[in-house]
Parts: structure tokens; C-alpha cells; sequence
């Protein structure tokens, strides 16, 4: 009776069926998981007709790209031995101005005429020698509006004869090198000193030769100190001494 009071626990886990469907359902689950990974690395169909579909119309893309000089792009192979065959980068560069026509060209156009013979251009000073040259302003009184008005801005010169040994007072104007002063210094001339100034002096020239007929003109210049003014004045009177003595003797062999 004891024996047989007692449960046995074969038979009752074989009489609780839940307990069993759980135990298979775990194994199937389990199992249905792994056999999945491999399906999920495989392709599928789909995916295989659409590549081959893509790569066909790749190719067929490149041969008429081919059969009318296209195709993809091609790395140009940069050529050592052209730069060692090339002395100089001469021919290089002779090539790129005839593929460019718009580059620069060196255009040599023939003259019309042609100068055989140098020009010579006398002044009259070349028998003359300069004793003297200082930049100066010159002006003219003009006796009509009684004023003085301007004459012109260069070197003023004293310039000495070689052969006779007269001297006289020459300037032009600076850039056009026009005359505009153009006399002897003869003994009648008198240096004074302009009013007003220490820089200034003024003469009285009876006949100055600068516009080509001699005419008798009240000049003045105007030095930019007075210390090369008094210089000026200096010159001015030995040359007019000097002169003095040679236009006596001319006058002596006239009479």
C-alpha cells in the first residue's frame, strides 16, 4: 500500500504535455534561426538579373563609345625620352604659337625711304667758344603796354670767337631751343641792376640779332641768386672790355 501511494515521476512528465511543447517549440525556434543566416547572405533572383542587366548595358555603352572615338577618359603617359631628344625648349614653344594664331608676332615693316646721308645742323657756334653758361629767366620791355613780359627760361651764354675773338651773349629757350637773345657786347652797352632785386640786371641792347632783322631791345634777366647774379655781371663787363679793344682796332683799319 506504501509502494503504491507514491507518484512516479516518469509518469508524470509524460502526463504533462505542456511541459513537452514548450522543450520542442524552443527547438524549432532555435533551429528556424540558424537556417535563416545562410538564406540572408545569398542574392536573391532579383538582385542577379538587375546586375547582369547593368553590366550588359555598360559594355554595350563602351563599344559605340569606341566605334565613334569616344570611350572613357585615358591618362596621358608623360614621355621621357622627348625631353632628352629636346636641346632647348625652342621647338616647344615654336609649336605652341603656330597652334595659336592670335599669339604675338614680331611684325618688321621696311622704310619707304631711306637716309643714306647724315644731316648736318649748324648753329654758327662752332668756330665759338663758351666762356660762360648759367641758367637764367629773360625778359623784354615792351614799350607799347609798358610792361615787361617774358622772353623765355634757359641757359644764357657768352660765347667767344675763336678767330676774331668777339664775344657775345647767346639763349635759348629750353626743349625748342629757339634764340631769344642774340648780341655783341659792345662798349655802349650799361649793365644795371634791376630795381628792386640782387638777382636781377638789366641792359640795353641796340642791335640783338635773335628774331633775324637787328632790333633795339630793353632786356632783363633774372638769375636764381644773387650771388650767381654778381658772377653774371662780372663776365658781362670783362667781355665787354675785351670787346672794346678789338672794335677799336676795327674801327682804326676802317679808317
Amino acid at each position: 500500500m506504501a509502494d503504491s501511494a507514491k507518484p512516479d515521476p516518469a509518469a508524470t512528465q509524460s502526463a504533462a504535455p505542456g511541459a513537452t511543447l514548450a522543450k520542442d517549440e524552443t527547438e524549432k525556434v532555435t533551429t528556424s534561426a540558424t537556417e535563416s543566416k545562410p538564406s540572408e547572405d545569398k542574392p536573391s533572383v532579383t538582385e542577379n538579373v538587375s546586375n547582369a542587366a547593368s553590366a550588359a548595358a555598360a559594355s554595350v555603352k563602351d563599344n559605340v563609345f569606341s566605334m565613334f572615338g569616344g570611350g572613357p577618359a585615358k591618362e596621358k603617359k608623360k614621355d621621357d625620352d622627348d625631353d632628352v631628344d629636346e636641346p632647348s625648349g625652342a621647338t616647344k614653344k615654336a609649336a605652341t604659337n603656330d597652334d595659336n594664331p592670335e599669339a604675338e608676332q614680331d611684325v618688321h615693316f621696311e622704310p619707304v625711304v631711306r637716309l643714306t646721308e647724315k644731316v648736318e645742323t649748324k648753329t654758327n657756334e662752332e668756330l665759338e667758344e663758351q666762356i660762360y653758361k648759367q641758367r637764367a629767366k629773360l625778359f623784354k620791355f615792351d614799350s607799347t603796354s609798358k610792361e615787361w613780359k617774358e622772353r623765355g627760361t634757359g641757359d644764357l651764354r657768352l660765347l667767344k670767337h675763336k678767330e676774331n675773338g668777339k664775344t657775345r651773349l647767346v639763349m635759348r629757350r629750353d626743349k625748342t631751343l629757339k634764340v631769344c637773345a642774340n648780341h655783341y657786347l659792345v662798349p655802349d652797352m650799361k649793365l644795371q641792376r634791376n630795381v628792386g632785386s640782387d638777382r636781377s640786371w638789366v641792359w640795353n641792347a641796340a642791335a640783338d640779332v635773335s628774331e633775324g632783322e637787328p632790333e633795339a631791345l630793353t632786356l632783363a634777366i633774372r638769375f636764381a641768386n644773387a650771388e650767381i647774379a654778381e658772377g653774371f655781371a662780372k663776365k658781362f663787363i670783362e667781355a665787354q672790355q675785351d670787346n672794346m679793344k678789338l672794335f677799336a682796332k676795327t674801327d682804326d683799319a676802317a679808317e
